[in-house]
């Protein structure tokens, strides 16, 4: 049974008969007396019970032509909640991101995204860039605002670089330090507060690698899940922290940033998703935030 037996039946009933309902289709008489003969064939029952001229409906043809009725309005809208959804009118869109970072650029992103498609749901999934590939592979998120991806992901993603960033060293306000920068070296006999690796593979890996160049292998007192964490430790005199400098945007009232030197690092920041043809949903937040791409950048100059 097709789409094309429903409304050919219906339209017989519509018309008072099948000479009014070919000249309102546009279809060959026979055409439609051919499809309502393979219609009952398929039923095993009479649609119809002729009356000279007209078509007339069995009681049973009156039961199907209310059902058929009710199917083809579910496939009208079928159709048109698909079209709209190839227009990106309606869907989903899931993001994973980082707070302390993103909060830099995507409240501003998300709004303008709303505002041209505003019947696209948007799930938000605020996570540690490990957090965010357990997210991925659940196909909870789309797209995510992340570190650098582990070399076991990149060939299955794409990635857009977003702007990098400096280090920044976190020690607590009670430390009293007066210089406007830190030597890398001299905090060789420190106790560090480290975002763990399994969270973010990028940073941790970039902090051990810095300390290395500067000559000394860095003494982990704890390592943390939260970026607030790590702060908090550090507030508590616990010792100190090599962060990126979005986290200066956290609240700590009690602990002082200094940029570092040598400061010749930087870590990326990414949006990244996966290597498949995306979503509509996804297809234009992508173009959104190409078309947005300076104004972040503007947005993330650290001094």
């Amino acid at each position: 049974m097709e789409l094309r037996h429903l409304r050919y039946f219906t339209a017989i009933v519509q018309w008072k008969g099948y000479r009014q309902a070919s000249r309102h289709l546009y279809i060959a008489q026979p055409s439609i007396s051919q499809a309502v003969a393979d219609l009952e064939g398929e039923l095993g029952i009479k649609l119809f019970a002729r009356e000279g001229r007209v078509a007339k409906l069995t009681p049973e043809g009156q039961v199907f032509y209310e059902e058929a009725l009710k199917t083809l309005a579910q496939a009208e809208r079928s159709i048109a909640t698909a079209q709209r959804a190839a227009k990106g009118e309606i869907g989903t869109l899931g993001i994973g991101f980082m707070g302390f970072t993103s909060h830099l650029f995507l409240p501003d992103l998300i709004r303008k995204y709303k505002a041209r498609h505003p019947g696209v749901a948007m799930r938000l999934v605020e996570d540690v860039p490990g957090g965010q590939d357990i997210a991925f592979d659940r196909g909870e998120i789309d797209i995510a605002f992340t570190r650098p991806l582990s070399a076991d992901r990149r060939a299955q993603y794409d990635t857009r670089l977003l702007f990098s960033e400096p280090l920044v060293a976190a020690l607590c306000k009670a430390r009293k330090v007066r210089a406007k920068r830190i030597r890398i070296a001299d905090l060789a006999g420190e106790r560090f507060i480290v975002f763990q690796r399994s969270s973010s593979p990028a940073v941790f890996d970039t902090i051990v690698r810095v300390c290395n160049d500067n000559g000394f292998s860095p003494r982990l007192q704890n390592e943390l899940n939260n970026m607030n964490s790590v702060l908090a430790t550090v507030e508590a005199g616990e010792g100190v922290a090599i962060i990126p400098a979005s986290a200066r945007n956290l609240r700590a009232d009690n602990i002082s940033f200094f940029r570092l030197q040598p400061d010749d690092v930087r870590i990326d920041f990414v949006a990244a998703w996966q290597k498949r043809e995306p979503s509509v949903p996804l297809k234009l937040f992508l173009q959104l935030l190409e078309e947005e791409l300076p104004s972040i950048r503007e947005k993330t100059l650290f001094s």
